[in-house]
């Protein structure tokens, strides 16, 4: 049963820091947080208010940090947000940022809240929306809403698009969030309030809430008391459809000679890693993971083989998974990108798909509300050990080669780049990969027991890591970020660089100059895909203006890449490190090359005959 007055499972959050005198939110060099708001007007304990409540929600789901950008219609909601102690409140550049970080923060910590001003603040963050949404992240997504007394009165806003009706923001986050609450009424807001935050962390998805801007500071009696922490009510799968499927799938995989497992995206919101372990240590089969779900199985695992990508698989497995008799697929997303262009070697009728509510075997049953946790924990008692698979593996595998001896001061290559961050991981570090060549390089990487690794792969969008990254660093303090972002992407949102450094972060930044939309060129290639080239270093000093902790160096050699990192490393392991390497526009990996071509055939597909 998960409790919504506590974050929630398989999460982490930083433990709630104490409450702050008047003095520490006016200055924030006095408690070291990221929030440059002056303090808001004190609110006494007794009052009431819609915008304690939301305050006081938020802490109690484990939120601890809310990303915003204030407008004028939100201006008094985020005052309460600043009085309540558990919170804190990071200013970002601009909402897509802001969305972004609280997508980063909802990775790490389980959940994640941002607050923007109408229609300017929420068509802007609806971007960062969607990408959560179809990564299944609780994001609890406030905007500061007119007036409760202009609705219905035919009168023009500013912050609108000229027309008499609010309504535009709400239908555009309708298609994109699990649940919206329009709050401009007090009767019934804490019902609106609870009921979204408590849909998003059910549904694992993002919710849209409206608060009109003159709601958070009247005094109702239906906020008369603290928010009473409740549970959210347990799944329980149906039990004969549970026995069902557990039969038919262990009848099915025991008659196969070389079955193996193979891990999806959606095991995040299945809650299900623990009970995947469970499975892979009972059945002995190798395991695998689909691109997107790197980082959610345990990569020291004995029995693990790599990434499951089609023709741009890891070295080995996708021979061994292709040649299966039977495989497990757990939590899969099969999309254009992660079907390599659709051109993925498997059959139906040799698969077991399970996905987070529902369990279908070959060209067989397929059973609905069997929960994968509790499938995957049943199954492993079930299953015969069978490590024939792993074994072939083992057979054929060859280490990676070693890369050709280089001269000195030889321009710097991608793949040497690649082995100084592989030495950089270790249980303390976490991995974020920017869409483009990063995908493929970071795949590569074998991560270390409680190495964190994200990226954005079903939505794919560029400028996705710099806010991501100013989240994930905020929620998991324990971890040193290490981010890898090409220029193109950079260019997108650089500007929260200048929160990163507000916020006391440490990450590493490799921000790979390649000259321009790398990914992009691999699919189709066109002077588009050039772009202005910046003196990122420059721009990067330029921000941090002296104030705060933040150290640049730009790398063309390895030795000078050998250097940077030791600094970053060492002298400066407690600042924003940004490390620009400058590569070859042509430098990139092979399996982008492969990937890119396939892509490319997909997107090209001329039209089925009418």
């Amino acid at each position: 049963m998960t409790s919504f007055g506590s974050p929630p499972p398989n999460t982490t959050s930083p433990s709630p820091s104490p409450p702050m005198t008047k003095k520490q939110k006016s200055n924030p060099e006095l408690n070291n947080t990221c929030s440059t708001a002056p303090a808001a007007t004190a609110l006494p304990s007794s009052c009431g208010t819609l915008g304690r409540h939301l305050a006081r929600r938020l802490a109690q789901i484990g939120v601890r940090d809310v990303f915003s950008v204030p407008g004028d219609f939100n201006l008094t909601l985020l005052d309460h947000l600043i009085a309540e102690p558990e919170l804190n409140l990071v200013g970002c550049c601009n909402e897509l940022n802001a969305g972004y970080a609280a997508d980063g923060y909802a990775r790490a910590n389980g959940v994640g809240a941002c607050v923007v001003t109408f229609t300017v603040g929420g068509l802007s963050v609806l971007n960062a929306i969607a990408g959560a949404y179809s990564e299944n992240l609780p994001v609890i997504c406030v905007v500061g809403g007119p007036n409760s007394n202009d609705y219905g009165t035919n009168r023009i806003l500013h912050h609108s698009i000229g027309l008499p009706d609010f309504s535009q923001e709400l239908q555009c986050f309708q298609t994109i969030t699990c649940a919206q609450a329009v709050v401009n009424n007090l009767e019934d807001a804490h019902e609106l309030i609870d009921t979204a935050i408590s849909t998003a962390l059910k549904e694992s998805k993002p919710v849209y809430i409206s608060i009109s801007c003159n709601l958070p500071g009247i005094p109702h009696p239906t906020f008369a008391r603290d928010p009473v922490p409740y549970f959210l009510a347990p799944k329980l799968s149906n039990q004969l459809g549970l026995e069902a499927a557990v039969e038919a799938t262990a009848d099915f995989l025991n008659k196969a000679v070389k079955p193996v497992l193979v891990a999806g995206p959606k095991l995040r919101v299945a809650k299900a890693q623990k009970a995947f372990v469970e499975l892979a240590d009972a059945c002995g089969y190798p395991i695998a993971v689909m691109p997107s779900a790197k980082g959610l199985v345990p990569e020291h695992h004995p029995h693990f083989i790599g990434t499951y990508w089609g023709a741009v698989s890891t070295s080995y497995c996708g021979e061994i998974v292709e040649s299966a008799d039977a495989y497990v697929f757990v939590g899969p997303i099969f999309n254009d990108y992660s079907s390599v262009g659709y051109s993925l070697l498997i059959k139906k009728e040799k698969s077991v798909m399970v996905q987070p509510k529902r369990v279908t075997i070959g060209n067989g049953p397929s059973l609905g509300w069997v929960f994968m946790a509790d499938f995957l924990t049943a199954l492993a008692k079930k299953l015969k050990k069978n490590n024939t698979a792993y074994e072939n593996y083992r057979r054929i595998f060859v280490p990676p080669g070693i890369a050709l001896k280089r001269e000195n001061n030889e321009p710097l290559r991608v793949n040497i780049l690649f082995k100084y961050i592989q030495e950089l991981l270790g249980g303390d570090t976490a991995v974020i990969a920017e869409t483009g060549d990063s995908w493929f390089n970071c795949q590569k990487l074998r991560l270390p027991e409680n190495c964190g690794f994200e990226f954005q792969m079903q939505y794919g969008s560029i400028g996705w890591s710099v806010g991501a990254t100013l989240g994930y660093a905020q929620a998991a303090k324990d971890k040193r970020v290490i981010a890898c972002i090409g220029d193109g992407s950079f260019q997108v949102t650089a500007q929260d660089i200048s929160t990163m450094i507000r916020c006391g972060q440490r990450s590493i930044i490799f921000l790979i100059n390649n000259g321009g939309y790398t990914i992009e060129v691999e699919i189709h290639d066109g002077p588009y895909n050039v772009i202005k080239n910046w003196n990122y270093t420059g721009l990067v000093n330029a921000i941090h203006n002296g104030e705060g902790k933040c150290w640049t160096a730009k790398a063309c050699t390895e030795e000078q890449l050998a250097e940077a990192i030791s600094t970053a490393t060492g002298a400066h392991k407690d600042s924003l490190c940004f490390i620009e390497v400058v590569v070859h526009k042509d430098d990139t990996s092979k399996e982008l090359l492969e990937w890119g071509s396939r892509v490319s055939s997909a997107n090209s597909r001329p039209p089925n005959p009418q």
